[in-house]
C-alpha cells in the first residue's frame, strides 16, 4: 500500500495493493480488498466491502453496510446512502464460477444512490443522477434523472444540488438553492449558467 495521509480505524481492514488518497476516513469493520483505488478526502462508514479492483474518486461518501463489489468505477462526490449495494453478476449461482464475466458499472460525478438501493450491474449511472431509497436500478440512467421504485423509473430530474427541477414551456429550470440554470432539450439535462 502506497503511503498516504489518511485514518483507518483499527478495526479496519486494508488488503496489499490499495491506494487510499489523502484525507480519507475508513472506519468501523471496514474492509478494503487488494488492488483498490480510494480518492483524497473519502469517507468510508462501517461495515463497508470493497471488492477488489474497485475505483472511487476524490469525496465520496460510502454509508453504513455498502457493498462495493468488483467492476465499480465512482467518480468524484458520488455518495452511496446506507446499506445500498451493487452487483457484479447478471444471474450468480453459488454452484457456477463467474469470475470472468463480471460486469462494470460506471456511477458518474456527484451522482447520489438512496438507502437501500440496489444497482444491477452493467447499467451506469449519469452525473448528478439521484437514485431513490430503496430502488432497483436495471437501466442506464441518464444524468440529472431522478429515479425511484423497484424496477427504478424515471419521475423527473434533480439539480446538481439535489432539487427536483420543474421545467417551463422553454425547457427551462433554475435550482432554488444554487440559482444554477438547466435547460432540457429531446430529453437530455444540461446546466446552462452558474450563479
Amino acid at each position: 500500500m502506497e503511503n498516504s495521509n489518511y485514518y483507518a480505524h483499527p478495526s479496519a481492514i486494508i488488503d496489499d495493493g490499495c491506494h487510499i488518497g489523502d484525507g480519507t476516513k475508513i472506519w468501523h469493520f471496514t474492509h478494503i480488498m487488494t488492488d483498490c483505488s480510494i480518492g483524497k478526502n473519502c469517507n468510508l462508514g462501517q461495515n463497508v466491502v470493497i471488492s477488489p479492483g474497485v475505483v472511487l474518486g476524490n469525496n465520496v461518501k460510502v454509508q453504513n453496510n455498502v457493498s462495493i463489489y468488483t467492476g465499480v468505477v465512482c467518480d468524484d462526490d458520488v455518495f452511496l446512502g446506507p446499506s445500498m449495494v451493487f452487483t457484479n453478476v447478471i444471474n450468480p449461482r453459488s454452484a457456477v464460477i463467474r469470475r470472468d464475466q463480471y460486469m462494470q458499472t460506471h456511477v458518474g460525478k456527484g451522482a447520489s444512490i438512496g438507502a437501500n438501493a440496489t444497482i444491477v450491474c452493467g447499467h451506469d449511472i449519469g452525473e448528478f443522477a439521484f437514485i431513490g431509497a430503496g430502488a432497483v436500478v436495471t437501466k442506464k440512467v441518464p444524468a440529472y434523472a431522478l429515479v425511484i421504485g423497484n424496477p427504478a423509473r424515471q419521475t423527473g430530474w434533480m439539480s446538481e444540488y439535489g432539487h427536483k427541477l420543474r421545467f417551463d414551456d422553454q425547457g427551462k429550470a433554475t435550482c432554488p438553492e444554487s440559482g444554477d440554470e438547466y435547460e432540457l432539450k429531446a430529453g437530455v439535462v444540461n446546466k446552462i449558467s452558474s450563479k
